[in-house]
């Protein structure tokens, strides 16, 4: 078995004042001063690898916390996203509200100023600024602070609008509120309120009702209490019809029927019938113009079928209503 013995390297060097080679021997200073200098470099080297890692590396931490936060921007921005989704529907509210509930009990629509009182102005999320995320969150809790805010003014606006009913029984009961007709299905509006195709004359003029097709001798209801105004035969109008004073500045008409049930100064209820379905007058097929009068002015008449179609069966009215079609008269 050879053995194999390590020797220590030695050097030497050569001294010219005598001629002679002489062993190298190291002061315990410059063995300290070496080591010094060694691990001086490699902590410099260790600095520079160190850099270039965290610089252009991730750390399995920062992996992680990068994952946590890109989550968290998805999560916010689906939140903002519902946000918005109910803020469009609280429009849509906002817009009834003033155009159709506060108009009915005359109350003032609320102006848009005070809808969006409490934004503007001094910055109010300065807290949430300096942060790499700082836009989305600001973002989302503005959205949810606005909608907030309108949701309160809309709450607000139903208790006094609460108030109003309370003090409105009997406005209520007079107010057109239901279909003339028997409309389950929500098939018999044929033509809307608006510039339509006159039937005749083949251009456009303006619709003031809502025409119901149905077969000749269906009831007509009235659609709200009142005392018969108007019951008389108009050949090149709108045909036999009845107008009914609603009072609150409020009435109806109710046109071409092929038949009457009432009399000038009789008083009728929410539900009585007031005649037949016909085609008299200027008409092309049996149908009920129907109108709602405002203190002088026609109105829409399908903002005012509340007391008896649920919110889907409304939309789907709004959209048979607004057809562009032609008119029966």
């Amino acid at each position: 078995m050879r053995k194999i013995m390590a020797f220590k390297k030695v050097k030497y060097f050569y001294n010219t004042h005598t001629l002679s080679y002489e062993k190298v021997k190291h002061s315990w200073g410059m063995t300290i001063l070496k080591v010094f200098g060694f691990l001086c470099a490699a902590a410099v080297f260790s600095t520079i690898i160190m850099y270039f890692a965290y610089t252009y590396f991730d750390s399995p931490k920062e992996k992680i916390l990068k994952r946590q936060l890109a989550q968290t921007n998805v999560q916010y921005n689906a939140l903002i996203n519902r946000v918005k989704s109910m803020d469009r529907v609280l429009g849509d509210l906002q817009d009834r509200d003033d155009n159709i509930y506060r108009v009915i009990f005359e109350a003032e629509p609320i102006s848009k100023d005070v809808r969006e009182a409490g934004f503007g102005g001094a910055n109010l999320y300065a807290k949430l600024e300096g942060y790499s995320n700082s836009d989305i969150m600001v973002g989302a809790t503005e959205v949810i602070d606005r909608t907030s805010r309108k949701m309160y003014i809309q709450s607000k606006s139903y208790d006094e609008l609460k108030k109003r009913i309370e003090n409105k029984s009997q406005m209520l009961q007079a107010l057109p509120a239901i279909q003339p007709v028997s409309n389950k299905n929500l098939m018999r509006i044929a033509s809307g309120f608006g510039y339509r195709m006159d039937p005749i004359y083949k251009i456009m003029q303006f619709h003031s009702g809502l025409d119901f097709t149905a077969a000749i001798g269906t009831p007509i209801y009235a659609t709200g209490d009142g005392t018969v105004a108007l019951a008389t035969y108009d050949n090149s109008g709108y045909g036999m019809h009845v107008v009914i004073n609603h009072g609150y500045g409020y009435q109806t008409l109710y046109g071409h029927m092929s038949r009457m049930k009432v009399n000038i100064g009789q008083t009728v209820k929410r539900g009585d019938v007031i005649g037949y379905v016909g085609s008299t007058g200027k008409s092309t097929g049996p149908h009920c113009h129907y109108e709602v009068i405002k203190n002088g002015t026609k109105i829409d008449p399908v903002n005012f079928f509340y007391n008896d179609l649920s919110p889907a069966e409304y939309e789907k009215m709004l959209q048979q209503a607004a057809k562009n079609n032609q008119s029966f008269d």
